[in-house]
């Protein structure tokens, strides 16, 4: 009750195995966005905790995006690999329905199109459908756009070009998002270092670009001489440990909650590190599904994504003459938008 959140729903459904909790942080801006995560968290507890985490993260995201969304996140407690079902699935659909239209669930770590496919059968509210079905596809490629903007608006703040040419930048995950941005480095004349838990990520990743290079682990990759760290996997990648060792000067990745605790934004601040805000820059996916609702248009979200790059330049440009954090810069941003605008919002639920 404390987190400040609107609404927490534990979903069970002992027939198909289901266990869930849905988040809604904040509907002040309009219905609460935000994805499926299916991991096999080791408590229930743990659960919340991260949906809690990621569903006020998804309200600032929306927020800053300059979207009429809200934030929310939903939980499955579960191996997406060993207990996906459809009859799990649509049970949580059901649960999704139920909200009425409160809660737009998409796709995250461990759901895909195809799982969304199978939700829709029960909701009106599952986005992030598969094209097939008319919905916008893998939302990991204007994800990785995005991050990419980003990094673009971080290197001309600190190096005065809006280029990561001749730059080296390690990007820990090369799963769905990262091994998008590596395309996008790539292309723009960086050297890459590389890092995944799966060894096939690795080896696909390094199939399509052989002048990349790849060390064994993150603990690796951290101390590998770098300028940018693109944390690309799951949250909390930047511990005190990390950050003590980064070499990098620039921070900018596609994880969700990459700052292990509240202080760490300060921390690179006090080591000269230029810290993009994850949910600033990673907001291309929720740009690229919010589209979807309208109609899908790949050339309009990329569009919109774009913005990500004027938004970045405006918070790093607060932070210096504010003597703040970009984090802190970020946050006050999407929170004056939240009060000014969310204030006269209302809900419009699909008819």
């Amino acid at each position: 009750m404390a987190s400040g959140h609107e609404q927490v729903v534990f979903c069970s459904d002992p027939e198909s195995g289901l266990r869930a909790v849905i988040a809604v942080y904040s509907t002040a801006l309009g219905p609460a966005l935000g994805g499926t995560r299916f991991f096999p968290y080791a408590s229930e507890e743990a659960a919340v905790t991260d949906a809690l985490a990621l569903s006020r993260a998804m309200a600032y995201k929306n927020s800053l995006a300059g979207l009429d969304l809200g934030g929310g996140k939903a939980v499955i407690i579960g191996d997406p690999r060993t207990d996906k079902t459809e009859a799990l699935l649509r049970a949580y659909g059901r649960f999704v329905e139920a909200l009425g239209g409160r809660y737009l669930t998409a796709c995250d770590v461990g759901t895909y199109n195809a799982d969304l496919d199978v939700v829709a059968r029960e909701t009106r509210f599952a986005h992030g459908r598969s094209e097939v079905y008319g919905g916008c596809g893998d939302s990991s490629v204007l994800t990785a756009f995005g991050v990419f903007q980003g990094m673009r608006a971080a290197a001309q703040h600190r190096w005065g070009k809006p280029t990561l040419a001749g730059r080296t930048v390690a990007v820990a995950g090369v799963g769905k998002v990262g091994s998008h941005l590596v395309d996008r480095l790539v292309e723009d004349g960086a050297d890459v270092v590389v890092t995944d838990v799966d060894a096939a990520a690795v080896d696909r990743l390094l199939a399509r670009h052989p002048q990349a290079r790849a060390v064994a682990d993150t603990a690796t990759l951290v101390r590998t001489p770098h300028d940018v760290y693109a944390p690309c996997a799951l949250g909390g990648a930047l511990d005190d440990e990390t950050v003590a060792v980064l070499p990098a000067e620039i921070v900018c990745g596609g994880a969700n909650n990459q700052l292990a605790h509240e202080g760490t934004a300060q921390l690179l601040e006090d080591r000269g590190v230029l810290y993009a805000p994850d949910y600033l820059v990673n907001a291309g996916g929720v740009i690229q599904v919010e589209d979807e609702r309208h109609g899908f248009s790949f050339a309009r979200a990329e569009a919109k994504a774009t913005t990500i790059f004027d938004v970045a330049v405006r918070v790093f440009a607060a932070a210096e003459s504010e003597g703040v954090s970009p984090a802190v810069a970020a946050d006050r941003l999407a929170e004056e938008r939240m009060r000014s605008v969310g204030r006269l919002a209302t809900i419009r639920l699909p008819r």
